[in-house]
C-alpha cells in the first residue's frame, strides 16, 4: 500500500468521543456542559475575585488567577466540540482543526504544569525565606516565571505539531478519543513512528518532569523546615497553606503520568480516557472549589466581589 500524507489525500479524522452507544449520547453532553459551565463559571470568579480584592494582589494568588484562567482556555479547546460531536453524526474535525487543538491543548496543559511549579515556589520562599518573600517573589520575577512558562510551554508544543504533520496516515481515519492527543494519534499512523515516539516521550519527560521535580524539591524542603517549628499551631498553619496547592498537583500529575509516561504499546483506549478527562475536564473544574472552601482569603475575595455586584 502507498503511504500517502493524510493531509493531502483526506480532509480529516472522525473523533469517536468517549463512548459509541448512541443512547449515552445526549446524558453525555448534559453532563459534560454542566462540568463545563461550572469550570468557566467557578474559574471567571476566582480571577474577578483576585482582581477586585487589593488584599489579594499577591504573588501566590497572581499565579492562581492566571492559572484560572489557563484552565478556561485549556478546556476551552477540548469541550465545545466535544459537546458539538456528542450530539452529531459526523464527529468530524479537519487535519488542520487536529492539529490546531493539539497545538494549543499541549501549549495550555505545560503551562498549567509550570504554573504549578511556580505557586510551589511560591510556597517555598513564603515558608523557608519569609523575611526575603517582597524581594525574591518581586512583581518582576513572577512576570518573568509567567512569560517563562508560557514561552517553553509554546515552543514544546510547536515541536510536537511539526513532527506530527510529518506523519503519514494509510487506512483508518477513526481517532478513538474525545479530541486530537499525540497518543491515539500516533496509533493511527503507517509511518515509522519509532523516532516521534522517543522524541515525544523525551520532550515530554524534559517538559512534565522538571517542574513536578521542582514541586517535589520545594515540598522537600517545606517539611523539613515546618518540622523544625517546635509549637503544632505553628506547623498546622505553616502546612495548611500549601494543601490546596498539593490536592491539585496530586489530581493533576497523577493522570498526566498515568497517561503520557508509557510506550504507545501499553496504550490503553478506554483507561486513557478516563485518566485524560481527570486532568483535562475534573481538574479544572475543582480548582476553583479546591482553592476556596479552605482559603479564608479567596472566601473574603469573594464575600466582597458578591457584595459589589448586589450592592
Amino acid at each position: 500500500m502507498d503511504m500517502k500524507n493524510y493531509s493531502s489525500s483526506i480532509s480529516g479524522f472522525i473523533l469517536l468521543g468517549l463512548s459509541s452507544n448512541p443512547q449515552m449520547q445526549k446524558p453525555l453532553f448534559a453532563v459534560f456542559l454542566i462540568m463545563y459551565l461550572i469550570t468557566l463559571v467557578g474559574n471567571g470568579l476566582i480571577i474577578l475575585a483576585i482582581h477586585s480584592d487589593s488584599r489579594l494582589h499577591t504573588p501566590m494568588y497572581f499565579f492562581l488567577s492566571n492559572l484560572s484562567f489557563m484552565d478556561i482556555c485549556f478546556t476551552t479547546v477540548i469541550m465545545p466540540n466535544m459537546l458539538v460531536n456528542l450530539l452529531s453524526e459526523t464527529k468530524f474535525i479537519s487535519y488542520v482543526g487536529c492539529l490546531v487543538q493539539m497545538y494549543f491543548f499541549m501549549a495550555l496543559g505545560n503551562t498549567d504544569s509550570y504554573l504549578l511549579a511556580s505557586m510551589a515556589i511560591d510556597r517555598l520562599v513564603a515558608i523557608c525565606n519569609p523575611f526575603h518573600y517582597g524581594v525574591v517573589m518581586s512583581p518582576q520575577r513572577c512576570l518573568l516565571l509567567l512569560l517563562g512558562s508560557c514561552t517553553i510551554s509554546h515552543l514544546h508544543s510547536m515541536l510536537r505539531v511539526l513532527l506530527m504533520s510529518r506523519l503519514s496516515f494509510c487506512a483508518s481515519h477513526v481517532i478513538k478519543h474525545f479530541f486530537c492527543d499525540t497518543q491515539p494519534v500516533l496509533k493511527l499512523s503507517c509511518s515509522d513512528t519509532s523516532a516521534s515516539q522517543m522524541v515525544v516521550m523525551t520532550k515530554t519527560l524534559a517538559v512534565i518532569a522538571t517542574p513536578f521535580l521542582c514541586i517535589l524539591f520545594s515540598y522537600l524542603r517545606i517539611i523539613v523546615t515546618v518540622l523544625k517549628i517546635p509549637s503544632a499551631a505553628g506547623k498546622w498553619k505553616a502546612f495548611s497553606t500549601c494543601g490546596s496547592h498539593l490536592t491539585v498537583v496530586v489530581f493533576f500529575y497523577g493522570s498526566v503520568i498515568y497517561v503520557y509516561f508509557r510506550p504507545l504499546s501499553m496504550y490503553s483506549v478506554v483507561k486513557d480516557r478516563v485518566a485524560t478527562v481527570m486532568y483535562t475536564i475534573v481538574t479544572p473544574m475543582l480548582n476553583p472549589f479546591i482553592y476556596s472552601l479552605r482559603n479564608k482569603d479567596m472566601k473574603k475575595g469573594l464575600r466582597k466581589l458578591r457584595d459589589q455586584v448586589y450592592s
